[in-house]
């Protein structure tokens, strides 16, 4: 059974609550959230009313917000569930502060010498149904939040530090001294522009280029490429690697995605550079 107007529009005022809360940094309880909203729905399982939460983590995402950590986006979501979560955020100058605060806050990388359970596997690739794709309503976003925080230099900064201390481990542990310490932060030796940020190697002695994306966010949250990234993605596929570092202020882990970017992702060409010549 379809959700009513009227159940959309209570799970969406939940959720958006519950957001922000969480980037505030105050405590709340999904499962008593849970509990009260289910009252105000018809008959809804705790099944289905989880699934619906993470339809609204991918709508979200699409309007550039961070999503409920806990609740992985799933697409494919009714139109009317962008439609309600559109109009709620108009209304909300409490979400605007708490999202603008949480990401451009600066950021630290954290003194680490245990890595053995930062990495982890990559988000599955979705493929979404055709009424899913939301690019309608990127025309009504007063801002992007993800975009905001791709562009927060310390939280960037951050990551790369944690991932030279990372890289320095890995190598030590299979032994590679010498190849530890020749890993260069050339972001900040040679300067930006390269298409990757730190040089550091294989277990044979191989370079590796390393490009590194942070979010304090879900390991589902999208990232920005630029255009230089991409291409050595596509020329340097052998040696390119892209890290992507998720829930860095609590706990960070990281992702690998090896090779060309293209293989990984949907690339959603969102701005273009125009001129005359």
């Amino acid at each position: 059974m379809d959700w009513t107007r009227e159940e959309v529009e209570a799970i969406v005022a939940d959720y958006l609550l519950m957001l922000t809360l969480e980037l505030s940094g105050q405590k709340y309880s999904k499962a008593e959230h849970r509990r009260q909203l289910r009252t105000k729905l018809l008959q809804r399982s705790e099944g289905s009313v989880e699934f619906k939460h993470c339809n609204i983590s991918a709508v979200m995402i699409d309007l550039g917000f961070p999503s409920i950590r806990g609740y992985q986006p799933r697409g494919n979501y009714q139109r009317l569930l962008a439609e309600v979560a559109e109009e709620r955020i108009g209304s909300k100058p409490s979400l605007d502060q708490a999202a603008l605060s949480a990401v451009q806050q600066p950021a630290v990388a954290p003194i680490q010498t245990e890595f053995s359970s930062v990495k982890t596997s990559p988000p599955t690739r979705q493929h979404r149904a055709a009424e899913a794709q939301a690019t309608y309503l990127r025309r009504a976003v007063k801002r992007d939040y993800l975009e905001r925080e791709a562009h927060n230099r310390s939280l960037g900064l951050a990551g790369e530090q944690f991932v030279v201390q990372f890289e320095h481990w890995r190598l030590n542990q299979l032994g590679l001294s010498k190849l530890a310490d020749r890993v260069d932060h050339v972001s900040q030796s040679k300067g930006d522009g390269l298409g990757y940020d730190i040089l550091s190697f294989e277990a044979d002695g191989r370079e590796r280029l390393i490009e590194v994306k942070t979010t304090s966010f879900a390991r589902e949250t999208p990232f920005f490429v630029t255009k230089s990234e991409l291409a050595l993605s596509h020329e340097a596929k052998d040696q390119f690697r892209l890290y992507r570092l998720f829930e860095f202020r609590q706990s960070p882990r990281l992702f690998e995605l090896s090779g060309a970017l293209s293989q990984h992702c949907e690339l959603d060409p969102i701005t273009y550079r125009a001129s005359f010549g």
